[in-house]
């Protein structure tokens, strides 16, 4: 009987344990398993060069939202699909724009505040874009005196 105890006791820590690696796991990546409180934007960019889903969206150098989604549209421009905290409300005249961070680093999108009362709804459409700076186009530019 004792040794059935022991063995009772093993397995509940050990099945303890992988439950509290997994919701570590979870936590540090950061994942949403749940759903999480977010409302979801859109916003179409003429290119959206190096934005890839996961990618952060910024206000203010602060998070408030991840690109859930990339696609092309009928009308060959990027379409981006982002969700954003639910206690961050974005004005119908904000503009979104592709930013790096550093100088050769990854792509997010920042949000610039508008000063409109209005404000997007969940499955709204940010109207102003703003697309990458292709840096290579502008050296090209520059190299054959197209500047």
């Amino acid at each position: 009987m004792k040794k059935f105890d022991i063995e009772l006791a093993v397995g509940f820590f050990l099945i303890i344990g992988i439950i509290s690696l997994a919701y570590i796991s979870v936590k540090l990546g950061k994942l949403e398993v749940l759903g999480g409180n977010y409302y979801t934007v859109y916003a179409e960019f003429e290119k959206a060069g190096g934005v890839k889903p996961g990618a952060a969206v910024e206000i203010a150098g602060v998070e408030v939202g991840k690109v859930k989604s990339l696609r092309l549209d009928k009308n060959y421009q990027a379409y981006v699909e982002m969700v954003i905290n639910t206690n961050v409300k974005i004005q119908e005249d904000a503009i979104a724009s592709i930013k790096t961070k550093g100088l050769i680093g990854e792509k997010y999108i920042q949000i610039t505040p508008g000063g409109s009362d209005k404000i997007i709804s969940s499955g709204g459409k940010i109207r102003e874009t703003e697309s990458v700076v292709d840096i290579e186009e502008l050296i090209s530019k520059y190299v054959f005196g197209k500047v």
